[in-house]
């Protein structure tokens, strides 16, 4: 596993007349961790759809190391190496968790049980191994944030797109996942973008920041640098959450 570079370039999306995201663009550099941030609604979400395939951009393009993904089937953009996790997590109901696991692993292997046996190595070191004949539906939320995170790493991204994973999690949970996540990073290279409100999980991890607000990107660096830009404060952050 290693890591690709993500450049987006103006990209542009707008639902019925509604302009939902507008001429964003960022570069995550391979094997870097970056963090989107905005207020609900800002449109986050709608461009880690527009990385992975679920919409095509009405403007701008998605390149993976240089080449252009975006317009392309979900399927072929997991295939080129973008994996990613859903805010609102639904493992497939009525398998267990190693199950939910071996069905993202089925993409790269072929073989039933060459895919069993990565999926119980990435639940090892997710400290899910213990689980893993467990019903899925039955893991409590800290668990089931890591099998959705399990469930994109079984598909061996380049790229990971990490949609509010810590969200609902204690302070501990999310200091366990946030360790788990630099790990993985380092040991791999695997490049990450993450969106998430837990802005501890954020300056813990990211190098860089974007930061949108309807739609529109309005700053992007070093946490140092966003949590001093002063539109940051003012559409999201707020000063005294950055004090």
């Amino acid at each position: 596993m290693s890591g690709a570079r993500l450049d987006l370039e103006g990209i542009g999306k707008s639902f019925r007349g509604l302009r939902a995201v507008h001429d964003v663009s960022f570069t995550v550099p391979a094997g870097a961790v970056h963090a989107l941030i905005g207020p609900n609604g800002a449109g986050k979400t709608t461009i880690f759809n527009m990385i992975a395939g679920v919409f095509a951009p009405d403007a701008g393009a998605v390149r993976l190391d240089g080449e252009t993904i975006s317009g392309l089937r979900p399927d072929r953009i997991c295939d080129a190496g973008v994996g990613r996790t859903f805010q609102l997590v639904k493992p497939f109901r009525g398998l267990s968790v190693l199950e939910n696991v071996t069905v993202g692993a089925l993409h790269r292997h072929r073989h039933l049980g060459q895919a069993r046996d990565s999926a119980a190595a990435i639940l090892s070191r997710l400290g899910l191994h213990d689980r893993r004949h467990q019903l899925a539906e039955s893991l409590t939320l800290p668990d089931r944030k890591r099998l959705e995170v399990a469930r994109a790493l079984a598909t061996e991204p380049k790229l990971l797109l990490l949609d509010e994973v810590m969200a609902g999690l204690r302070p501990t949970e999310v200091d366990v996942m946030v360790q788990f996540l630099r790990e993985l990073n380092q040991r791999t290279g695997l490049t990450i973008l993450l969106i998430e409100h837990v802005m501890r999980a954020v300056m813990a991890l990211a190098a860089e920041i974007v930061v949108v607000s309807y739609g529109e990107k309005i700053a992007q660096g070093t946490p140092h640098e966003v949590t001093r830009h002063q539109a940051v404060l003012d559409v999201y952050l707020g000063e005294q959450e950055m004090a």
